[in-house]
């Protein structure tokens, strides 16, 4: 312990001396060479690894390898372009993982409980309780524009990019609940329609439910043995969690750079700054009126939100979101339902985002919207949005189209894709975080969370300890 305590100060020791010099050379103060600046810099990450090793913990291993991924992205910018290809990677195991956990867990959620009404009580709590969460969440998006108004006076320069984003026709109503219900279940999986997936889940359990026990079984006995295994390939998947996560990072800084955000700061600390206040006047509140502990549930929640954070996919995310909050305590069946259920109607970030850029768009347009005129459009982007949470940027094509729709200028939106991964970080992680969130307030609603001390963490810090995956299996020490 008193090892591991000397490796940690050193850490916090060189992390903070990194910054001081950074700050001093930034004012003027100190005048060193870059390169001597690179080298204090990478010695800081040196300390950082060696404290890794010594944790051997799968959350610090991530957050080391942002850090690692930020310092290639912004020494070493044309490398740190070509590791794109390495966060693809990640996200295509992750995604392999998504429709089988989903189905899976959603059958033998429902269908292994006899009594539907259960089921439809959980629903209604759910769907409830997201519409609350996500009204609110739009409101406080449409305040904290209106407050900054940081769309006013951007400069239509600032649309300039070599990224191009593809128009979509606006949709229709008729259109937007069609695109709820699968016509073909294969589609739907190669497709990532996670609420399309969910709803084909749902109605087959039901039916699975309908029939005796003696055909009911074996299909329930087979979806059991699928999530298992599904949640098994999840372990051995976060083995490359550190790569796929800092070769995003690294990508996001190399190709982009710090300097959009000199342009656009103002508009990237409103969102910050909204989502900050979303969770400590919406989410904190919640959690205190639901008896959930709290630190242990950031305890539980800090892996999967930094994946989100750094692949800025909600979906990369959602196995170990799944695993942390049934080992916090919350059932299997509420987490199987709540959760996918979700990432389609609790985008609480996603709807905070969109309100606040679909004024931020007009604004930078010099277009004066009314208030009505602002809801109109952002509870239109409620619709539009849900579905999205598994596709990193969707929301800008989603925002895009119903930009297109309400007769408003598309350059907004472009100078919006300069920054748009820095502020998809933040609003992903609140998306988890919220759906995280969600199932252990549904499952207290139904006198069902049970928190216990030998449950819910999957980190340990002891040095001595068995290696990784055989640690997801204890407790928090």
């Amino acid at each position: 312990m008193k090892k591991l305590s000397i490796f940690t100060w050193a850490a916090i020791l060189s992390i903070t001396v990194v910054a001081i010099v950074n700050v001093l050379q930034q004012y003027g103060v100190l005048a060193l060479p870059e390169e001597v600046l690179r080298v204090v810099r990478w010695m800081c990450i040196a300390v950082l690894v060696a404290l890794g090793v010594r944790k051997r913990s799968l959350t610090v291993w991530i957050l080391i390898s942002m850090v690692v991924g930020a310092e290639i992205g912004y020494d070493f910018p044309e490398v740190a372009t070509s590791l794109n290809v390495l966060s693809k990677v990640f996200l295509k195991l992750i995604k392999t993982i998504i429709a089988p956990l989903i189905f899976a867990t959603l059958v033998v959620g429902i269908a292994g409980h006899a009594n539907l009404k259960q089921v439809g009580s959980m629903g209604w709590k759910a769907l409830l309780y997201f519409e609350v969460v996500t009204t609110l969440a739009l409101f406080i998006g449409l305040a904290a524009i209106n407050i900054s108004k940081a769309g006013v006076g951007i400069d239509a320069g600032l649309a300039q990019t070599h990224e191009e984003i593809q128009a979509v026709p606006a949709q229709t109503t008729s259109e937007i609940i069609l695109h709820v219900f699968p016509e073909n279940i294969a589609k739907s999986i190669a497709e990532g329609q996670v609420l399309q997936i969910v709803v084909f889940s749902v109605i087959f359990a039901i039916a699975l439910a309908m029939v005796p026990e003696k055909k009911r079984k074996p299909m329930l006995d087979f979806c059991e043995s699928l999530a298992e295994v599904m949640f098994k390939f999840t372990k051995i998947i976060m083995y490359f969690a550190p790569v796929g996560v800092g070769a995003a990072i690294a990508y996001t800084v190399g190709h982009m750079g710090f300097g959009i955000l000199l342009n656009l700061f103002q508009l990237l600390a409103t969102l910050y700054v909204a989502l900050l206040a979303f969770a400590v006047l919406v989410l904190l509140p919640i959690a205190l009126i639901a008896r959930v502990p709290v630190k242990r549930f950031l305890q539980a929640i800090s892996g999967p939100v930094s994946i989100a954070f750094a692949t800025t996919s909600s979906e990369a995310a959602l196995p170990r979101a799944m695993e942390e909050m049934e080992k916090l305590g919350v059932p299997r069946r509420i987490v199987a339902f709540v959760m996918p259920t979700g990432y389609s109607f609790n985008l609480d970030g996603t709807t905070l985002y969109l309100a606040l850029a679909s004024v931020f768009v007009a604004q930078a347009a010099g277009v004066d919207l009314s208030l009505e005129q602002q809801l109109v459009i952002v509870f239109t982007l409620m619709l539009t949005s849900k579905g999205v949470a598994g596709v990193p940027r969707a929301s800008l094509v989603i925002l895009l189209g119903t930009v297109a729709s309400f007769n408003l200028p598309v350059w907004p939106v472009f100078a919006i894709l300069g920054i748009d991964e820095l502020m998809d970080m933040a609003r992903t992680s609140v998306n988890v975080t919220g759906n995280c969130l969600a199932t252990a307030v549904v499952a207290r609603w139904e006198g069902e969370f049970d928190p216990q001390p030998e449950v819910g963490l999957v980190e340990t810090t002891n040095p001595e300890a068995e290696p990784l995956v055989e640690q997801e299996s204890k407790i928090h020490v």
